[in-house]
């Protein structure tokens, strides 16, 4: 909820740095007259209480986003990569999602026909859910290899990490053709 709320603060920052650099511009460029300004200027400084309060709520507006971003730039939050954590009799466990994404790396890159492989880890309440994204030969049917795939997979993490994995989805992305060269007989 807080990233989606700094995206629309990031938009309506933007278009309100947008609309005070066309004005700038503008006044600089000399498209406004000069007589035209002060007089915005005259009438911001004399009784023109609804532009002054206009003013002041965009102004406002613009500090508190400001400082905002501020916050969340300077803010020392959980810089290292997200983690698995695990809660035993003799302390705490935390495990890298980076971990996990390399051990189904190479439980799937063990099985026969795979050629690429990318994973993506999602926590879940039920466990782990791995999504992996390959390019297999095409030489091996693809219902056999993704089964063994996902059963590779979930066990090896399963065994390392003791963390149960609720899913493993195999999406194959392609095929390589392989190249058979015919030897030529002269």
């Amino acid at each position: 909820m807080a990233k989606i709320m700094d995206r629309l603060l990031l938009l309506v920052y933007s278009i309100i740095g947008f609309a005070v650099s066309v004005v700038a511009l503008l006044l600089v460029s000399r498209i406004i007259p000069e007589r035209e300004a002060e007089d915005w200027v005259e009438s911001l400084y004399g009784t023109d209480r609804l532009l002054q309060g206009i003013v002041i709520t965009v102004s406002v507006i613009i500090l508190l986003i400001s400082l905002r971003f501020l916050y969340v730039a300077l803010r020392r939050g959980n810089a290292s990569s997200p983690s698995i954590d695990q809660r035993t009799e003799f302390g705490d466990i935390r495990i890298s999602v980076e971990t996990v994404e390399n051990l189904a790396l190479k439980a799937a890159a063990k099985q026969r026909g795979v050629k690429d492989l990318r994973a993506r880890i999602r926590i879940v309440e039920s466990g782990l859910d791995i999504m992996l994204r390959t390019v297999v030969d095409g030489e091996t049917s693809l219902p056999l290899v993704t089964e063994e795939i996902q059963r590779a997979v979930k066990e090896h993490v399963e065994e390392i990490t003791g963390i149960p994995v609720s899913s493993v989805s195999v999406f194959v992305a392609n095929i390589v053709q392989t190249q058979t060269f015919k030897s030529r007989v002269e």
